[in-house]
Parts: C-alpha cells; sequence; structure tokens
C-alpha cells in the first residue's frame, strides 16, 4: 500500500520560474500586477460544503493555487457513476468523498493542510460544530476567511 508523503514543512513560494517550482506559473499573476503578494493566499482558510461535482473541482483548484487550509463537509460516499466528472478514482468507491478528496488532495499538494468533514450540516448536532468551524476552523483559531457552498441538491 502506498503512504501519502506529507510535507514536514511548507516549500516556500518561489516567483523563479522553473519546471520543479509548482507555484512558477501563478506567480506570474504578481509579475503582471494581477495580485501584490501571491504568497499571502497561504493565510487563507477556505471551508467548502459538497465535494461533489462543483466542490470537488473547486477543492482541486484551491489547492493547486496553494491556499494555506481547506476544510471540506459532505456526507456522501464515492460511486462509480462519480468517475466521468469528478477527480475520484474507482479506487475510492465506497470512501466517503471528504476522505477521498483529501487523499487525493494531500498528493496533489502536500502544503496544503486539509481537513475533512464526513457530516450533513443539516442535522443540529452537526450544524453545531459546523459554526464552530467557521468561527474557529483557521491555523490561528480565528474565523475562516471564505465559506462556499457547492452542494448539488437542497434538504
Amino acid at each position: 500500500a502506498k503512504t501519502l508523503q506529507m510535507a514536514e514543512a511548507k516549500r516556500e513560494i518561489s516567483s523563479e520560474v522553473k519546471d520543479s517550482n509548482p507555484y512558477s506559473r501563478l506567480m506570474a499573476l504578481q509579475r503582471l500586477g494581477v495580485v501584490k503578494d501571491y504568497t499571502k493566499i497561504r493565510d487563507f482558510t477556505v471551508l467548502i460544503v459538497g465535494v461533489g461535482g462543483v466542490g470537488s473541482v473547486v477543492a482541486e483548484m484551491l489547492t493547486r493555487c496553494g491556499v494555506g487550509k481547506l476544510i471540506m463537509y459532505d456526507y456522501d460516499r464515492v460511486e462509480l457513476a462519480n468517475m466521468n466528472r469528478m477527480f475520484y478514482l474507482p479506487s475510492h468507491q465506497g470512501l466517503a468523498k471528504v476522505e477521498a478528496a483529501k487523499i487525493s488532495l494531500s498528493e496533489i499538494n502536500p502544503d496544503v493542510e486539509i481537513e475533512a468533514h464526513n457530516a450533513n450540516i443539516c442535522s443540529l448536532a452537526e450544524f453545531d460544530k459546523f459554526k464552530e468551524r467557521i468561527l474557529h476552523g483557521s491555523p490561528a483559531g480565528e474565523r475562516v476567511n471564505l465559506v462556499l457552498s457547492c452542494v448539488d441538491n437542497y434538504q
């Protein structure tokens, strides 16, 4: 079984353009003046509700961009029917979507802190825990910077 090799320390975000720098193309935004300081992305915590068709793509792009922390909520499981539109793999079948997403996203960018919650936030007990993560989910125990609703159904 393959084990995930997590980075002990986050890689520096370098502006040097070279094939071994995963952030070099993104740093072009800073060089073009679109972004003042791209490295500040590491200070952001984003919470995503729903990691299905839309949420899995959002989570992947935020991970590739190097966001500091990603918190995911979903209560669904990976099915083979998900393979045509999400980054899940056939070997993920039956896993909670957030757990499978954490596996994949940690491989994509080990610099991102990823927190997975297999929970239905519509239940009162889970909603209280969800609110707590919004208010104190950042690495410093502060409010998250952004909450994204990527749910595909409403209850």
